[in-house]
């Protein structure tokens, strides 16, 4: 059934080891041996021990009995995926973290064609309409942290979790646009300005996750799934053949003055909230708060440490550090957003169809790697 939803760094490709000390040994159990009290008394007792809470529990591990590796693929930015995995190596110090990072679309095309033999355990990041696109290869996983996350931003089939919502702004850089006389953006319509030619970092789609949102926000705010085409269309032919490679360098360009604004995401932009030189802002006609997700990859090798990460990921400890730190808005119903942003109640939303992104992704992508070859 469609569902609409009111939510809406590809760097280059690295894998990186973060090993944790090793050598943390399973304590081992035992039970005391007792004669059996009379049926009276053994009543007597269960009833004593259920009053008190007292009666028999299962042990759960201690953070250091969990050893092991967990592979986690992941988009992120370097800064905050590093502290996040860091966190969680502090955390279980007996499971090794294998990191790649990479765009989200490389990552999923990666796991697709390792299906039949998987490595990776878990996809941390990457918008969860492109996580959605090839929801056949995750397992389903309620993570501990479930009622704490509201179904706006779950999978109906558990396929993934979001963890952080991520509305999508334009990011300018101030001294730039002084200079040439002009006002900053506020909107997307505003990317069309003939002054603006040549003066828009944008990703490649295929390549970001972020930047498929976009994509799909932008057209869904102008004129919708058929129509809204004209207005891409129109932004290409202002981006006059300059197309970034990495979301990750769209606001990294602008505050380095090699582009006027960039579209970008508002977890990175609220990082630069000291620099005077640089500002943002939510377009007036319409953003989208997609979260970024995390799946579980199907048949992957190190479960039991996959959903171990997954827990983390969603945890309040993780969740607050990534807010405090690096500007990543948090998903838990629990949490206030962080400051510099604000809340989705007061952002214009598109009314943005979250199965036609993800179910349709492959004929947008193509859609628009035609206008790229037609103009």
């Amino acid at each position: 059934m469609k569902k609409h939803f009111l939510y809406a760094a590809a760097a280059a490709a690295m894998a990186m080891t973060l090993a944790a000390c090793s050598g943390g040994a399973k304590e081992t159990e035992t039970e005391a041996v007792t004669e059996a009290p009379a049926e009276t008394e053994q009543a007597e007792e269960a009833e004593d021990a259920a009053d008190e809470g007292e009666g028999e529990e299962t042990a759960e591990k201690a953070p250091e009995d969990y050893t092991g590796t967990v592979v986690v693929y992941s988009p992120h930015d370097a800064d905050p995926l590093n502290d996040g995995v860091n966190m969680f190596m502090e955390k279980y110090p007996n499971v090794k973290v294998e990191v790649v990072a990479a765009g989200t679309g490389e990552l999923c095309n990666r796991i697709q064609a390792e299906s039949a033999n998987p490595i990776a355990d878990v996809l941390w990041g990457g918008g969860a309409d492109s996580l959605a696109a090839f929801k056949d290869y995750f397992e389903p996983y309620v993570c501990a942290n479930d009622e704490y996350i509201d179904e706006a931003f779950k999978d109906p089939e558990d396929k993934w979790i979001g963890e952080s919502p991520l509305p999508m702004v334009i990011f300018y850089n101030k001294t730039l646009l002084e200079e040439a006389g002009l006002e900053p953006p506020t909107s997307w319509e505003d990317c069309l300005k003939p002054e603006f030619k040549g003066q828009i970092a944008y990703c490649l789609p295929s390549k970001s996750g972020s930047a498929y949102t976009q994509l799909c926000t932008m057209i869904q705010g102008h004129g919708g799934k058929e129509d809204g085409w004209d207005f891409i269309t129109e932004l290409y032919k202002n981006l006059d053949g300059k197309i970034v490679d990495s979301s990750g360098k769209c606001h990294k360009m602008v505050a380095d003055g090699e582009f006027m604004i960039g579209l970008t995401i508002e977890k990175s932009a609220i990082q630069y909230a000291d620099d005077p030189e640089v500002g943002f802002c939510y377009p007036s006609d319409g953003t989208s708060a997609v979260p970024d997700g995390v799946s579980l990859v199907k048949g992957c090798p190190n479960e039991e440490n996959a959903k171990l990460f997954i827990d983390f990921v969603t945890s309040r400890e993780c969740q607050e550090a990534q807010s405090q730190k690096w500007g990543r808005r948090p998903v838990r119903n629990d949490m206030e957003v962080g400051e510099g942003m604000l809340p989705l109640n007061e952002l214009t939303l598109v009314d943005y169809d979250f199965d036609w992104a993800a179910n349709e992704k492959e004929t947008i992508i193509e859609r628009f790697n035609d206008i790229m070859v037609e103009n």
